[in-house]
């Protein structure tokens, strides 16, 4: 249920992990590192340019639903 209310069921698969596109330009990547946790990072994307706004790295699987929704909430939450 996390990918629906992060993006609304839109799910762009790469080779390292999954992006969620949120709105406003914003979405959020999940990628699995070497060490068998992941990375979760908010980007910013506008006139072809791309920011990294926010990046938790050793996020282990437990947690990767609600460190990605944490990421999505970028008007309301400092990540």
């Amino acid at each position: 249920m996390n990918v629906l209310a992060i993006s609304g069921g839109r799910v762009l698969r790469r080779e390292s992990g999954v992006t969620l596109p949120v709105a406003s330009g914003y979405r959020v990547t999940v990628d699995l590192a070497w060490n068998d946790t992941y990375t979760v990072r908010r980007v910013f994307e506008r006139a072809g340019k791309t920011w990294i706004k926010g990046e938790r790295r050793e996020v282990y699987c437990d947690e990767v639903g609600k460190v990605a929704y944490v990421a999505s909430c970028f008007r309301s939450d400092e990540f």
